[in-house]
């Protein structure tokens, strides 16, 4: 806390324009106090009793000194960086408007959350004009009392506390599980090799940035663009009305909604400091979306229904646990709400998302354990038999996480995480899903119901394949369990390789990749001064599914040689049975024309070969 004390012959104000939503209501009209000692006081991060008592008692050991007839209180957020949130801030001045009054002193304060015209005249002595900066010896806090518990629930409905667990009854992946989450073991460490192939097609740390950013080139562009319009058409699959919107990163921790929300995030807030005070960078969607559906006229009639963004998100991990597309400080979350009309309408909606979640990874040929976090033993009892119900959903067990009774305004009541097992072992978190009782009440969001009565909705929150970048994560982990590695074809960056044997070929090679490319999909040419060996080892190098090697045969029967990474086999084929192929393969994923050059020697050296 920071106080400027004047002794003034007299102070008058008048407050203008609200300058916060939490501006206390006040009559607009001149205040004028004469003889008094005037404390411009900014109230910072932290500051409390203790600090309003230690300010109390220098005000009035000055005010004692100079033998003012009064005490006027005024706010001043001037004086610091380091601000506390208004509502806070208004109950530390009040605080110390009221230990002042005690002592029996008149004392007025000033409208706190307005712009206020005014007008002061201060003394000329030694003691008119003094700063004060209230500390107070720091104090260790105890940590709240009490731990999750955990239990695995089997599909029969058994409830098993993983400690006294025989594991060897489960899978490899659900053990990993409940050893990394509910026991707390340390599972196997170092650098996964999914990192360096990752950097390979240019998914890669920006060093010139902050911990936790990456860049993207060319070929690591187009995986992301191709997963961001895929997560775009699974959501409109749905069956419902999908809204998508934009918006703004940046929300101002002085909205009540805004700071109530994110105060449930602590330390891992993303904040920075403006000219309009403390700003924070939203971590996914909901801001942005809550903000703008408030203002929507919503019927029972319209429910449900989503919205959807693509969402910059921004999470401040820590510097030494963020992970190359997996743990990020900037990161893109596919991010859909679903409005529903109450907890059981949310609830089915849960299991219909919880189904298309499983069969995004099954299509990878990969398979999810579910750990399900609830938030407290009461709501436990209550899911309890709708938790047994996705056990059985899945036919096998999950791992239930329940948060301890601590008074903490969590606004979800379940939370579903889904995991795979990366090739070191170890669970990793991919899509996830959640009910939501809270926000919709904490940004105003309500609907018409056939009664005419006003009600909250309740929201899921989703993503239903995870961030993007956690999403390629899974591509790539998936693609190096194979014995030859690739990509699914929809998402290489180069589908399609046309090598020429010579340059004697290069015109029927073009020829070819045109035909190609006009069927929308992604084609290069290998035109550079090398052996045909050294152009297969690298385009092998690079997952690209087919090569073609143009010669002279192939000149002649108008035909191709094709070389099919995913069965290994070399196959004479026409361009009109490779088309179909391709067509086959990549049914139902979107398309994108390539972020390159089609001709490799007018490339720059942009592949990472490490």
């Amino acid at each position: 806390m920071k106080i400027v004390l004047l002794h003034c012959d007299w102070i008058e104000f008048e407050p203008k324009i609200k300058a916060l939503e939490e501006a206390e209501e006040v009559e607009k009209r001149t205040q004028r106090y004469e003889e008094a000692l005037v404390a411009l006081v900014t109230v910072e991060k932290g500051d409390g009793v203790e600090k309003a008592e230690k300010a109390a008692e220098e005000i009035l050991d000055v005010y004692n000194r100079i033998k003012a007839k009064r005490i006027v209180i005024y706010p001043w957020a001037h004086l610091s960086n380091n601000l506390e949130t208004p509502s806070k801030a208004l109950d530390t001045l009040k605080l110390l408007e009221t230990l002042v009054r005690e002592k029996g002193i008149e004392v007025h304060r000033a409208p706190f959350g307005w712009y206020k015209a005014f007008r002061i005249s201060v003394k000329g002595h030694p003691l008119a004009e003094l700063s004060r900066e209230i500390k107070v010896a720091e104090r260790k806090v105890a940590p709240p009392k009490g731990e999750k518990t955990y239990y695995i629930i089997t599909p029969e409905g058994e409830e098993i506390d993983p400690r006294k667990a025989d594991l060897g009854r489960f899978n490899q992946e659900f053990q990993a599980l409940v050893r990394k989450e509910a026991l707390k073991e340390e599972l196997p460490g170092g650098e996964s090799k999914v990192l360096a192939y990752l950097r390979r097609f240019g998914l890669e740390w920006e060093p010139s940035s902050d911990y936790g950013h990456m860049r993207y080139g060319p070929y690591a562009a187009l995986i992301f663009d191709l997963v961001t319009e895929y997560s775009r058409s699974i959501v409109r699959k749905l069956g419902i009305p999908i809204f998508e919107v934009k918006g703004t990163a940046f929300f101002d921790l002085k909205v009540r909604a805004v700071r109530e929300h994110a105060e449930l995030y602590g330390d891992r807030l993303y904040s920075l400091r403006t000219d309009k005070g403390d700003i924070i960078l939203r971590y996914a969607a909901c801001h942005q979306q809550f903000s703008m559906i408030k203002d929507w006229n919503i019927s029972y009639k319209n429910i449900p229904f989503g919205a959807f963004e693509v969402a910059d998100s921004y999470r401040y991990e820590q510097s030494g646990e963020v992970e190359l597309c997996f743990r990020l400080r900037r990161f893109y979350m596919p991010d859909l709400h679903i409005f529903a009309l109450d907890e059981e309408d949310a609830k089915e909606w849960l299991l219909k998302i919880h189904h298309v979640i499983m069969d995004e990874m099954e299509k990878l040929g990969r398979n999810y354990e579910l750990l399900i976090n609830v938030v407290c033993p009461e709501e436990y009892k209550r899911y309890k038999d709708f938790i047994v119900r996705i056990a059985r959903d899945i036919g096998k067990p999950v791992l239930v996480a329940i948060y301890p009774p601590l008074g903490l305004s969590y606004y979800w009541t379940i939370n579903i995480e889904y995991h795979i097992l990366d090739l070191l072992g170890r669970p990793r978190e991919v899509g996830t899903v959640q009910i939501d009782v809270g926000n919709a009440k904490r940004f105003n969001i309500r609907y018409v119901d056939r009664d005419g009565t006003e009600k909250y909705p309740v929201i899921l929150h989703t993503a239903i394949i995870g961030s993007i970048e956690r999403y390629i994560y899974a591509l790539f982990d998936t693609a190096l369990r194979k014995e030859k590695p690739m990509l699914p074809i929809w998402v290489s960056p180069v589908q399609v390789r046309v090598i020429p044997l010579s340059s004697e070929y290069l015109k029927y090679a073009e020829s070819i990749a045109s035909r190609i490319e006009a069927a929308s999909f992604r084609v290069d040419v290998d035109d550079t001064e090398r052996g045909l060996s050294r152009k297969i080892v690298d385009a092998e190098r690079e997952w690209i599914p087919y090569i073609i090697v143009i010669g002279e045969k192939e000149c002649k029967r108008g035909t191709i040689t094709v070389r099919r990474r995913e069965d290994g086999r070399q196959v004479e084929m026409t361009l009109d049975q490779l088309l179909e192929e391709l067509s086959e393969k990549t049914k139902g994923y979107p398309r994108k024309t390539a972020y390159f050059s089609r001709y490799l020697s007018m490339r720059p050296g942009f592949i990472k070969w490490e």
